[in-house]
């Protein structure tokens, strides 16, 4: 499961690109649309829901083939099920959302969550997150700093809420979440907030859809 925001107030801190980059917005579209092509393109997933409330976002991400499930504006995680601030704000409510229908219609399937923002992902390193967590009933991956999280995981039947944001690896780990050892280069943990971590995963390399519109801004 994806959570995508949509263009508008899409990747805040990429305020500072060169005038020869995308729009922010472009640029998180394209990271949304590779890191949904990257999970649909993998064996052990049998299915891709991503949430948003932005239909414009929504269309590109349901033609590969992901499946929808709509953001109601302004949700909030009830707070038997979510007793911390960091779980009652909209991306957290958003990822709630999404966790609730995976479980509920999928019940037999293990879930994880991922962010959006993983353009340098690769099919390898899916499968083997996916292997390590089915060892665990509740699993993490950190982001490559080591302090956030780039993805949830949970057994089938396991509950699991979210606590993305600021500090969320060990508010993920408080929670029972078991960090996965994978190498800090691993693709699966180099989400893009920065510049600098857009820098980064270009020279990695990335997937079509964000190196295509890089190639186009750049002519």
């Amino acid at each position: 499961m994806v959570p995508v925001k949509g263009s508008a107030g899409a990747k805040s801190r990429l305020g500072d690109l060169p005038e020869t980059f995308p729009a922010r917005g472009a640029l998180a579209e394209a990271f949304a649309l590779d890191t949904v092509a990257a999970l649909l393109a993998a064996e052990k997933v049998q299915q891709v829901l991503v949430v948003t409330a932005d239909p414009a976002a929504a269309a590109p991400l349901a033609a590969l083939g992901a499946r929808i499930v709509p953001e109601p504006p302004h949700t909030s995680v009830p707070e038997v099920t979510a007793p911390d601030a960091s779980s009652r704000d909209p991306l957290n409510a958003a990822i709630a959302r999404g966790i609730r229908v995976a479980q509920q219609e999928y019940p037999l399937c293990n879930v994880a969550v991922l962010t959006g923002d993983l353009p340098a992902l690769t099919v390898p390193d899916i499968e083997t997150a996916l292997t390590a967590a089915s060892a665990h009933d509740l699993a993490m991956i950190a982001d490559e700093e080591g302090t956030g999280t780039t993805t949830l995981l949970a057994q089938a039947g396991i509950a699991m809420v979210p606590r993305f944001g600021r500090g969320s690896r060990a508010a993920h780990e408080a929670a029972g979440h078991v960090p996965l050892d994978l190498p800090a280069t691993a693709s699966i943990r180099r989400d893009v907030d920065t510049v600098d971590n857009l820098a980064e995963v270009l020279r990695r390399g990335v997937g079509a859809h964000t190196s295509a519109l890089i190639a186009r801004s750049q002519q």
